[in-house]
């Protein structure tokens, strides 16, 4: 039977979870990245304790997984200082695009686990991020709706 239509379990049971998984590129964070990390570690170890003074299996399980997910994302952190201003776009830099309609958008290239298209935040490894890594000011970039100029890089 494809796995499309098995029910994944929730530990409730007792059945495993499956894990969250974790990528094979480098990681590579922000210094906010970083801190994001170091928070959610923090406050699962305090829901697991929570949830082992509930005597709650499920929940213990699930946080488990997700421990084991930001511990060994936090065990691999590689911490990028921020770029200089004035050079090319790269890990760390937001860069600001204009259309050819003169609408502006800014994209924040960051860490994987720190990426929020809808925020302007993108992964290092998103297709869009490397259109931009290494461009400049005056570079004309394909954007998914059409043809975009970076207009600055900070």
């Amino acid at each position: 039977m494809s796995r499309a239509f098995v029910k994944e379990g929730d530990g409730a049971e007792g059945e495993p979870l499956a894990e969250l998984h974790v990528s094979p590129h480098r990681n590579l964070v922000t210094a906010e990245g970083l801190v994001q990390i170091q928070a959610n570690v923090e406050r699962l170890r305090a829901a697991l304790s929570a949830a082992r003074a509930a005597e709650d299996r499920a929940a213990i399980l699930r946080i488990q997984r997700d421990l084991r997910y930001w511990s060994e994302r936090q065990r691999t952190a590689e911490p990028v200082p921020a770029p200089a201003p004035g050079g090319p776009a790269r890990f760390g830099s937001s860069v600001i695009l204009e259309s050819a309609d003169g609408s502006r958008i800014t994209y924040r290239i960051v860490g994987e686990d720190e990426a929020d298209p809808a925020q302007g935040r993108i992964s290092y490894v998103s297709p869009l991020a490397s259109r931009l890594i290494g461009g400049r000011v005056d570079d004309e970039v394909e954007l998914p709706d059409g043809d975009g100029v970076i207009v600055e890089i900070r």
